[in-house]
C-alpha cells in the first residue's frame, strides 16, 4: 500500500518521459559494463584489498562531482545529461553494494584490519574525489 500523499510507483514512473527512462537504462548498461571491465582487470580475492571496487567508487565519485556541477551550474537546460551520465552511467559504474560485500568478505577471512581500512579508505576517497571533481570543473569553466 503506498504511503499517504505519495503516488504509487507506476504512476510516478508514468510521469517521467520515456526518453529520460531510456537515457538512465542505456547509461546504466554502459556504466555496469565499464565496472565489469575493472573487475576483470583487477579480480578481488577474499582477504585482499578490492582494488576494482575501490577504483570504481573513487573514479565514479570524481566524475559524479564533475557531472553534478555541469548539470546544475553550467548546462542546467540539458535535461538528459544528469539522467544519462549521473544516474545511468555513474550509477551503474559505482558500486557501494559490492563495497559492503568486500568488507564482509574481509571480515569472513579474519582480516578485520583490512575491512576497517577498506571501509574508511573507500568512503574518504570517493567523497574526496567528488569534491575534487566539483572543484576542478568549476576551475576549468572559470578559465574558459
Amino acid at each position: 500500500m503506498p504511503a499517504p500523499n505519495r503516488p504509487p510507483l507506476r504512476d510516478a514512473l508514468r510521469a517521467v518521459p520515456a526518453t529520460v527512462l531510456a537515457a538512465v537504462a542505456l547509461g546504466g548498461a554502459i556504466g555496469s559494463l565499464a565496472r565489469y571491465g575493472l573487475l576483470v582487470l583487477y579480480p578481488a580475492a577474499p582477504g585482499r584489498f578490492d582494488l576494482a571496487t575501490f577504483l570504481a567508487n573513487t573514479i565514479g565519485g570524481l566524475l559524479i562531482g564533475a557531472v553534478m556541477v555541469t548539470a546544475t551550474e553550467i548546462a542546467p537546460g540539458r535535461r538528459h545529461l544528469r539522467p544519462f551520465l549521473g544516474v545511468g552511467v555513474l550509477g551503474g559504474f559505482t558500486t557501494f553494494s559490492t563495497y559492503i560485500v568486500g568488507i564482509g568478505r574481509a571480515l569472513d577471512t579474519g582480516a578485520a584490519l583490512l575491512a576497517v581500512v577498506y571501509a574508511f579508505a573507500t568512503i574518504a576517497a570517493a567523497l574526496g574525489a567528488a569534491a575534487a571533481g566539483m572543484w576542478a570543473t568549476r576551475v576549468l569553466v572559470r578559465r574558459r
